[in-house]
């Protein structure tokens, strides 16, 4: 799971971030009528960390965190300095990140039983704007331009979207939150590997099963 800022290039193997509910309301994909509120998955202790990850983490260049860096049960953490962390804590196969890994699969198994609410397989998310919901890729899924998720004043709307393979974004790719909503409450759970491009403004959660990278000038806010 990432929540992150600025100038930020990752490579998270075994991490996690995020999925929930949301839905387009694009006319070529109206919302499903009578779809019942979805609910967000506890992260328990994984909420602290900024990246969490099974294999390594590795920091290019001037990046920057706002909550921990953990591993387990692989024990590589490079790149801090020049990386700076304003919050939080390094943690490598202790105690902490070992609890913090069963409260993540327990996230991560959680989104796996949520059932869709709208199959957007081969859509391109840039354009749509999307009302609370789960959204489902058999495979991989993509992101050019902006995606807007409205809330519809809800503040505690939930969205969810779930990809079998990858997540990808162009450079300068978007994701914006309208009427309300936490970026806590989006979700964005990968089978694969999320690569998140040069300069996009991303929110939500990332939950990957193989790694995430984050690009140069990439923001993550989770």
């Amino acid at each position: 799971m990432i929540g992150s800022r600025t100038s930020l290039q990752f490579l998270v193997t075994v991490a996690v971030a995020a999925a929930s509910n949301a839905f387009a309301a694009s006319p070529a994909h109206p919302p499903a009528a009578g779809v019942a509120a979805v609910s967000a998955p506890s992260l328990g202790s994984a909420a602290a960390f900024a990246v969490l990850a099974g294999s390594s983490v590795t920091s290019v260049g001037a990046t920057t965190l706002d909550a921990s860096v953990g591993v387990d049960p692989g024990l590589t953490v490079t790149g801090f300095p020049p990386g700076l962390l304003t919050g939080g804590a390094i943690h490598s196969g202790d105690t902490t990140v070992q609890a913090a890994k069963v409260d993540l699969g327990i996230a991560f198994d959680a989104l796996s039983a949520d059932g869709c609410t709208n199959d957007l397989s081969g859509v391109d998310l840039g354009g749509l704007t999307l009302v609370p919901g789960v959204y489902c890729f058999s495979a991989a899924g993509s992101l050019t331009g902006t995606l807007t998720l409205d809330a519809q004043g809800n503040p505690d709307a939930v969205f969810i979207f779930k990809l079998g393979s990858t997540l990808t974004t162009g450079s300068g790719a978007t994701v914006a939150r309208i009427n309300g909503g936490q970026d806590c409450n989006v979700f964005w759970q990968v089978g694969s590997s999320a690569t998140i491009g040069v300069g996009t403004t991303f929110v939500g959660n990332i939950l990957a099963f193989t790694s995430i990278t984050v690009n140069t000038g990439a923001t993550v806010s989770g």
